[in-house]
């Protein structure tokens, strides 16, 4: 099934190869390498804090090229740090993920390109109420199926898809928990991606936007080595926290 032009693009953008103009590509440039930075440190965090923002400068650049990127910046990470991932984990989560990705899809389908908006602003909101209340659950088969599946519908629509599975693997050491969620986020990205794409949202305007976001992604990736372990997850919570909120609510009211 052909993607074709997604419903929300204007007649101007529709098959152009690069959708985003000089500017905006600094500015999401600048954008990516300090998520990477973030997420390269602490496993998580670049959809959280770029997704939004990346939506106010142009909305085009989320969910799909987003997911692209994180493909890329996850890719590394899971290959650094290898030796840590939990791979009996991936089986549960990813599954869980597969659901989430097809309600998300669904809903997608059936939302106005307004409704869409709200939908993005809305899930994005959910993804800061996630992180911000430092639930705890107990990591079992049933929880990584669960927080797969929240993943899934929230990382395909937003590409935000970390608070959830950050909740279930936050007791676990930096390294295991840098180095699972990577490999999970990296296969779930492709699937989102995949999913996007049968749903007629994705397609090459969007996978050359998310190659123009590699640039910004490898130098936050390469800085983040100095700070491994000496950047607190709970201490850059807030600040995180605190850009993603305004930018969903400036997102959602405009």
């Amino acid at each position: 099934m052909a993607a074709g032009p997604r419903p929300d693009q204007s007649p101007e953008r529709q098959g152009q190869g690069c959708p985003v103009t000089g500017p905006e590509f600094a500015a999401a440039t600048v954008v990516m390498a300090l998520g990477s930075v973030l997420q390269g440190s602490i496993g998580f965090g670049l959809a959280l804090f770029a997704a939004p923002l990346l939506a106010l400068i142009d909305t085009h650049l989320a969910p799909g090229p987003l997911l692209v990127a994180n493909v890329v910046l996850t890719g590394l990470m899971a290959r650094r740090e290898w030796h840590q991932v939990r791979v009996g984990d991936l089986g549960w989560s990813l599954g869980g993920r597969v659901i989430g990705i097809a309600l998300a899809v669904g809903i997608m389908a059936g939302l106005s390109t307004h409704g869409l908006e709200l939908f993005f602003g809305g899930t994005v909101l959910v993804g800061v109420l996630i992180t911000a209340l430092g639930l705890s659950f107990k990591l079992n088969p049933g929880t990584l199926v669960g927080a797969g599946l929240v993943s899934g519908i929230m990382g395909t629509a937003t590409a935000i898809g970390g608070p959830p599975m950050a909740i279930v693997y936050q007791r676990e050491s930096g390294p295991s928990f840098r180095g699972t969620l990577s490999a999970y986020f990296t296969i779930g990205a492709v699937l989102s991606a995949l999913g996007l794409y049968w749903g007629g949202r994705f397609g090459l305007p969007d996978l050359v936007s998310g190659l123009l976001l590699c640039p910004g992604v490898l130098a936050g990736y390469l800085a983040s080595h100095r700070f491994i372990g000496h950047v607190d997850r709970k201490g850059v919570r807030p600040a995180v926290l605190t850009v993603s909120a305004i930018s969903a609510i400036v997102l959602i009211v405009t």
